[in-house]
């Protein structure tokens, strides 16, 4: 199935059992943020890629915020999944447990990954 084909609302869906998987409470500014990036990352891969002259500056629009709300919020959220993570879904989407302390994700490498998962799950549907 092709991602164009999708509406933005089934794929708001599907990003939404994603991160709640991950733990990502809802009730975070950090967490609308994000699943707009992921969202625009699925869409256009280019965005992944410039986060802060792309990605940032699209969400804060979208929200009336600034850019560097957008990027600390998302961090914040991403901090939170981190520290109350579900490790079996956190390492399907990013190869490693969360408890491993392996290496902090950068906000761009978070939503890059989450949204190639995505991309790829629904290339196989």
């Amino acid at each position: 199935m092709e991602i164009s084909n999708i509406s933005d609302s089934l794929l708001e869906r599907y990003i939404t059992k994603v991160m709640f998987c991950l733990t990502i409470p809802a009730h975070l500014k950090g967490y609308y943020y994000l699943r707009s990036a992921i969202l625009l990352c699925i869409r256009d891969e280019e965005s992944a890629a410039n986060t802060s002259k792309l990605l940032y500056p699209t969400i804060a629009k979208q929200f009336r915020t600034t850019e560097l709300n957008v990027k600390r919020d998302i961090r914040s959220a991403i901090e939170t999944c981190l520290d109350q993570c579900n490790d079996d879904h956190f390492e399907e989407i990013f190869g490693h447990s969360c408890k491993s302390g392996r290496y902090k994700l950068t906000n761009r490498e978070f939503i890059a990954r989450i949204a190639d998962k995505i991309r790829l799950d629904i290339k196989t549907l």
